[in-house]
């Protein structure tokens, strides 16, 4: 069985807490990425994804204004990179999300997203 460290994603963007949320939907779109990690120096402190950009947005607030804390996840689900494939999906499907940030002793290694981890699956076959 494949681990998260197999199919995760090394390059994760990451944005300071007082980032707006105008710059994090910049750069996700930008990147091709689906989530930024909210960093303090290197503690994870949240987790912004394209589903809180859009509650953002349908909020109406001017989003060149308003903070990332303010939309983020905080304290995410994070995972290690010996964790398997389908042990990561099941905690994604089961908590309703599509992306945990991999993490060794605290520090940031990558991301891994549920396409990751359903594609290693159907891979496998």
């Amino acid at each position: 069985m494949a681990s998260v460290a197999d199919v995760m994603t090394a390059d994760v963007v990451t944005l300071p807490p007082d980032a707006t949320v105008s710059d994090a939907a910049g750069v996700m779109v930008g990147g091709g990425f689906g989530s930024v990690i909210v960093l303090q120096g290197r503690m994870i402190l949240g987790i912004l994804t394209e589903r809180d950009v859009l509650r953002a947005a349908a909020s109406e607030e001017d989003l060149r204004a308003v903070p990332i804390d303010r939309w983020m996840t905080p304290d995410p689900d994070t995972a290690l990179p010996d964790l398997g494939t389908e042990d990561a999906a099941a905690i994604m499907l089961s908590r309703g999300f599509r992306h945990l940030p991999v993490v060794v002793d605290g520090d940031l290694q990558g991301m891994v997203s549920l396409r990751d981890v359903l594609s290693a699956r159907i891979g496998q076959r």
